[in-house]
């Protein structure tokens, strides 16, 4: 009987010990209580910006990508559409797949929505893009590309920042390299490419 109790006492101890540390979490670090979601989450009101945003962004990205795959002349611009629609496809599941599993609504495909967001076409910008041909296309949708990638590098950045959802952090931070290199990409490219 003194051993159950002594085995029961321990157990308790053990757990006070534990939950007690676990109460210790970063908002004693920055000296006030977190007022966004609670630490047991693992993600806050930044995560789900980036990814209710990065969704909708990335839908234009393909959208865009799907565009200079039947239309551009050039196999350099069909390459990078190739290489973008593979990269950011993927992205836009994992992306709804966490606002599902934090219980948070998925934006619906639209081709018009969020088009005021930072690097967004809008669809006036979409339409043009669409009506234009030949090289003038090709030229068009690589300097429309450079700034809808440069809108998601400051997306990227600012996740990186201000996000707690360690595999948000690192997808942003994914997304901030390979398009700061395609950026770089396209900006040779344009170069090269004629003027009309």
């Amino acid at each position: 009987m003194t051993h159950v109790y002594r085995t029961t006492a321990a157990s308790a101890a053990l757990l006070a010990a534990v939950f007690g540390l676990a109460g210790c979490g970063d908002s004693e670090a920055t000296g006030s209580p977190s007022t966004s979601v609670p630490a047991a989450t693992g993600f806050n009101d930044a995560d789900v910006a980036f990814a209710t945003q990065m969704i909708p962004h990335h839908q234009q990205a393909v959208t865009m990508a799907d565009l200079a795959l039947r239309k551009a002349t050039t196999a350099e611009v069909k390459n990078l559409a190739t290489a973008i629609k593979a990269a950011q496809a993927p992205e836009i599941e994992q992306l709804s797949g966490w606002l599902t599993s934090w219980g948070k609504p998925v934006p619906t495909p639209n081709e018009h929505s969020g088009h005021t967001m930072t690097g967004m076409m809008s669809p006036q910008e979409m339409d043009d893009l669409n009506k234009a041909t030949g090289s003038m296309f090709d030229r068009m949708w690589v300097e429309m590309m450079i700034k809808h990638h440069q809108g998601a590098v400051a997306m990227a950045k600012t996740e990186q920042a201000t996000g707690k959802d360690t595999a948000s952090v690192a997808l942003a931070a994914k997304i901030q390299t390979a398009q700061t290199t395609e950026i770089a990409t396209m900006q040779r490219l344009l170069g090269r490419l004629p003027t009309a």
